[in-house]
């Protein structure tokens, strides 16, 4: 690589969650010579990545943690030297309840989203009835789908699962992670492995026979996988947030600077706009890292195609409210990291995360800390009621749920309105569409979590990309 190339090249990156940061990062690690500017409207990085610690609770107000199977944000920590400030979840406890009549029940071992692997934890529990165990027994004779076109979450389930798997275990499991509707909810575009799996070995039990002993055979003599499938900071994810910005030349994170507009000038380069009569910044290279209804107002006057596909990614909004408990006050035994609520319950809450139980250093001794989450694409309008309204509801359904007598000790509500993007089916095409539009604007990138995923590695390797792309280098990520 002529390093030359980059000398005195200005590259703004716009958003400072942790695409733009990795992306921002990446262009540092690439040449330290290209100059990087990062601007951010708030006052501070991580976007919905936040940490709270008071009252002797760690709290995160957006994800907890993030997965290891996906190389990305292991790789990203491991090259700034963080890996050794990342925790596991807590051993024996690694499993989770769904709600059925009001009561609480582990989701069978070996159930992966839609995927069952071991036949008599499906036999055996109570979250199905006898029919449902039937039908999901049969899902092995049920014919792969040869239709290449998209195909929704609820629409695959039902299909190869049956109606009950669906509604009692599948839906209320991918509704804590996405928030979504199943029935819009993309297959391709949210879980493509198990359409992968259908059309390699015809069915999703099949495939699970074959995985189990192609996974015994490559992991003969193997002393295990160093962490567990999910890690998370010891001091929490602004942690991470802080050990990227760290490395970062002092004068690149420019916080309260909200562009307003993208211009591209008569020498093909490209002018940043500010608010508050800061002045314009004039760049080589743009990188846009902020949700898509904020990359839609920016890109309006470049090229107004692209501005509207990125302004018909729908988004949805989900209200967290965190709740300390004294351990004596909650009669279940919490032997798990979490619980999640199928919509056919009409319970007022999506799901609720026992922090303290999943990672050590959350709660106080003798506390506990739990996250209720509230709204989402499938009820909405909870997620808008007031600060006394949510508590109220956080606290009786954990009361009836968990056996929870008396208050809370500690409470803290966040609000995150219109942060999440549903991946619709055919998201795929459009986001295909807007990389091909954005391709033809020599010098712009696009990055976050409305693109190619919602999760912490995803959005790392999408800043990453785009900081390789808009240096004109292939783009890839070693781990």
């Amino acid at each position: 690589m002529d390093e030359s190339l980059f000398v005195n090249q200005q590259i703004v990156v716009i958003g400072g969650g942790i695409s733009g940061l990795a992306a921002a990062h990446r262009l540092m690690e690439i040449n330290p010579q290209v100059r990087v500017t990062l601007l951010e409207a708030s006052n501070r990085l991580g976007g919905v990545l936040q940490t709270v610690h008071s009252d002797g609770f760690l709290v995160e107000r957006g994800a907890d943690n993030f997965i290891t199977q996906l190389p990305w944000a292991i790789a990203l920590c491991r090259r700034i030297g963080f890996d050794d400030q990342l925790i596991r979840t807590r051993e024996g406890l690694r499993q989770a309840f769904v709600v059925r009549d009001g009561q609480l029940h582990k989701v069978p071992d070996g159930f992966v989203l839609m995927r069952p692997s071991r036949m008599w934890p499906v036999v055996t529990t109570p979250i199905l009835s006898v029919l449902g165990k039937a039908r999901l027994a049969c899902e092995a004779l049920v014919p792969a789908r040869r239709d290449e076109g998209d195909e929704s979450v609820a629409s695959f389930a039902r299909r190869r699962l049956g109606k009950e798997t669906f509604e009692r275990i599948v839906q209320p499991l991918l509704g804590g992670i996405y928030t979504a509707d199943p029935e819009q909810l993309s297959m391709a575009a949210t879980i493509p492995q198990f359409v992968e799996q259908e059309r390699t070995y015809g069915g999703l039990i099949r495939a699970a026979w074959k995985m189990a002993g192609q996974h015994k055979a490559a992991t003969q003599g193997d002393s295990g996988a160093r962490y567990s499938m999910f890690v998370a900071p010891r001091d929490g994810l602004c942690s991470l947030v802080e050990a990227i910005a760290a490395r970062l030349p002092e004068g690149t994170v420019q916080l309260n600077r909200s562009a307003t507009s993208l211009i591209r000038t008569s020498d093909s380069r490209w002018m940043v706009t500010l608010e508050g009569g800061h002045a314009p910044i004039e760049a080589d290279g743009v990188i846009v890292a902020t949700p898509a209804v904020h990359a839609t107002r920016l890109l309006a006057d470049v090229d107004s195609r692209l501005a509207e596909e990125l302004g018909a990614i729908p988004m949805a909004g989900t209200s967290i409210v965190s709740l300390g408990y004294r351990r004596v006050q909650i009669r279940h035994a919490l032997d798990g990291f979490g619980l999640v609520v199928p919509s056919i319950e009409r319970r007022r809450i999506l799901a609720g995360s026992f922090s303290s139980i999943k990672y050590e250093g959350r709660a106080p001794d003798g506390s506990v800390l739990i996250r209720v989450f509230i709204g989402g694409a499938m009820q909405p309008e909870l997620a808008e009621r007031d600060d006394d309204q949510l508590r109220k509801i956080a606290t009786e359904e954990l009361g009836q749920l968990l056996g929870i007598e008396g208050e809370p000790s500690y409470s803290l509500i966040t609000r995150w309105p219109g942060k999440m993007p549903q991946y619709h089916v055919g998201h795929l095409e459009r986001v295909d569409r807007i990389e091909a539009r954005a391709a033809l604007l020599p010098g712009l990138e696009l990055a976050g979590n409305a693109y190619r995923g919602v999760g912490i590695p995803q959005c790392i390797r999408s800043g990453e990309t785009a900081a390789q792309r808009v240096l004109g280098i292939a783009p890839v990520i070693t781990s």
